[in-house]
């Protein structure tokens, strides 16, 4: 019984006993290394420092970012990739179609008929059957993913303006 409340008050000590506490803390993160640590976002990593997004993502502003992951950029035409990456302002504007000004959590997301984007235009947001869905048929298919300066929600499909000159 000695060893196990030495046990006890070493972890508590060395913080082991704080973890509840810490997981519950603000994101040390920020949106593009929350995105690089989950490991399922390395397209869209790759994407965002292409087109110069990267330390606009990383600073102190908050956005909401609507993330499709690799599986989703597998499902865009290898033509339309290779387009997107030989023209920057078109890469850019896809990018910033993903992306709203303010950390928008899910339960406001449900409440919205449609988000304006960084990019400009507008995402439709409909709910069915307890699922999120933007312009149709894309699938919302995690939400809240914490970063110090705002909130990821992760997509199934890559979003595409409709005025996308290519």
């Amino acid at each position: 019984m000695k060893r196990l409340s030495i046990a006890v008050a070493a972890l508590a000590v060395a913080g082991g006993l704080a973890a509840p506490v810490a997981a519950s803390a603000a994101p040390k993160k920020d949106l593009v290394q929350t995105a690089v640590a989950a490991g399922q976002f390395k397209t869209l990593v790759s994407l965002v420092k292409q087109a110069g997004l990267a330390k606009t993502l990383s600073g102190n502003t908050k956005f909401t970012v609507f993330a499709p992951t690799d599986d989703a950029f597998a499902k865009v035409p290898k033509k339309t990739l290779t387009a997107l990456g030989k023209n920057k302002a078109a890469l850019k504007q896809v990018l910033l179609y993903h992306v709203v000004a303010g950390a928008v959590p899910a339960r406001q997301v449900v409440k919205l008929s449609s988000v304006k984007t960084v990019e400009g235009s507008k995402v439709r947001i409909k709910v069915r059957n307890g699922t999120v869905y933007l312009n149709g048929t894309t699938k919302v298919v995690k939400t809240n993913v914490r970063a110090s300066n705002g909130i990821i929600h992760v997509i199934n499909k890559v979003l595409i303006p409709k005025d996308l000159d290519l």
